[in-house]
């Protein structure tokens, strides 16, 4: 075997991707890619109601209006997030619907999409609450009138037959490859954390245990709002949590309360996901004037991956900042040069260097094969790398890279083919003007002769 060490270089430039990466970007919210969006709605806060209360619970409501598209402008989503209620996973105590699920999983492969998935106790609405069988065991507050959201159980019960539940769910779907999180649930609406002073401390500890025992394969994130389970996770377990912010757009949360909170996790995002989830929505950030140049800069600043509008379009006028706000979200791959052996025998042991950039915000946070490919005019040999793209942090990188060819490999010309891909995961593009090729890129040419 002959050690063959590069002797060609080829540069290529930088330009945006040709399509949404997966893991990344905008997410359909309680619907899949390419569905339907919702219809704008116009805020009116002495109403003292959740305006979006037909969509937040998956199935949406029959009476949702859902002429969205016609409206505005929405990115193209990687990731669904859907929100379940309790009842429909357990309808009755003890008995689970796996069925409702595993549907969903399904849904979620068949669009190409990632799912982040929370299973929450109750929402706000009558017809969104608690499992019947719960009520006939424990007191469950009622949303008061003219109130916007409504208030979990104080039984210790509640909690107990609810993480339970948890465990179920875990039991059945911990490791689904189309999990990309799950989303931890607390007390209050939507599992958000809604007057969690009414409940001991050491509850929460609880949760976390629950979920880290029932997930040990899954992604799991918490609110931003409760750091210290994310310290607390990884102090107990070794286990890295990513967060989720709810109301992004927000002055206040922009300026003074993401801050403080995110300054105890600073360095969270270099290894679990970062996301957030919209204030109202967009055209009524618009409405309300908010500084959108803003919020994509600090957004980008804590290393956002994802970001939940809830599937209500957005400015038409707006659509080149968020295209380009997207462009810089998660993880982006621009090749920037690629150096190579230009000849080979079989059997040879060929070193490469890919050198490239990660000019997204974020490290990739699933640690999927770099491919190289000798794709030949009868005949193609593929070689699965040990290089570890979840080290890829923004910023330039020198990937070293080597093969072995194979003993009988046939005499002929070869493109190399650089790719990121399994089975399970679409199409990772990179930001280059390399020619594609199936789901790969064509980065220099190889001869292959026999000695």
């Amino acid at each position: 075997m002959m050690n063959r060490t590069p002797n060609q270089t080829r540069f290529f430039q930088v330009k945006r991707e040709e399509g949404q990466n997966p893991f990344t970007g905008f997410t359909s919210f309680q619907h899949f890619r390419g569905e339907k969006l919702y219809s704008d709605i116009v805020v009116t806060p002495e109403a003292k109601m959740t305006e979006t209360e037909r969509v937040e619970c998956y199935p949406i409501s029959s009476d949702a209006e859902e002429n969205g598209r016609n409206q505005g402008y929405y990115p193209d989503s990687s990731i669904a997030y859907i929100r379940v209620l309790w009842k429909e996973f357990e309808p009755e105590q003890g008995v689970y619907n796996y069925a409702f699920i595993e549907d969903i999983l399904s849904q979620a492969k068949a669009h190409n999409q990632s799912l982040i998935f929370r299973l929450m106790a109750h929402s706000t609405r009558a017809c969104d609450d608690v499992p019947e069988w719960l009520k006939k065991l424990i007191p469950c507050p009622e949303r008061p009138p003219m109130m916007r959201v409504k208030d979990s159980p104080t039984d210790p019960l509640f909690m107990e037959l609810f993480l339970k539940a948890i465990e179920k769910l875990g039991e059945r779907f911990d490791a689904d490859p189309f999990f990309e999180a799950i989303d931890i649930s607390l007390p209050g609406s939507w599992g958000e954390g809604h007057k969690l002073e009414l409940y001991p401390p050491d509850l929460f500890q609880k949760i976390m245990d629950t979920y880290l025992s029932a997930f040990p394969n899954t992604q799991l994130m918490t609110q931003v709002g409760r750091p210290e389970l994310i310290e607390y996770a990884w102090e107990k377990a070794g286990v890295r949590v990513g967060w989720r912010g709810d109301g992004l757009g927000e002055p206040n949360h922009i300026q003074k309360i993401y801050p403080v909170r995110i300054a105890k996790i600073p360095d969270a995002w270099k290894y679990a996901p970062v996301s957030f989830e919209s204030y109202w929505w967009l055209g009524e950030w618009q409405r309300q004037g908010w500084d959108l140049d803003e919020i994509i800069e600090k957004t980008l600043s804590w290393h956002i991956s994802s970001f939940n509008p809830k599937s209500i379009p957005a400015p038409i006028e707006w659509k080149e900042k968020l295209d380009n706000w997207v462009s810089r979200m998660g993880y982006h791959f621009a090749i920037h040069s690629f150096s190579y052996p230009d000849t080979a025998a079989p059997g040879d042991h060929a070193e490469m260097t890919l050198h490239l950039e990660n000019t997204g915000v974020a490290p990739i946070y699933h640690r999927i094969p770099l491919q190289i490919c000798l794709v030949g005019k009868d005949t193609s040999y593929c070689f699965e790398t040990d290089a570890d793209i979840t080290k890829w942090m923004p910023g330039k990188h020198a990937q070293q890279l080597s093969i072995d060819l194979p003993a009988d490999a046939a005499p002929g010309q070869y493109q190399i083919k650089i790719s990121i891909t399994n089975d399970l995961v679409p199409m990772i593009y990179f930001c280059t003007n390399a020619p594609r090729h199936e789901k790969g890129y064509l980065v220099g040419e190889m001869n292959i002769e026999r000695k």
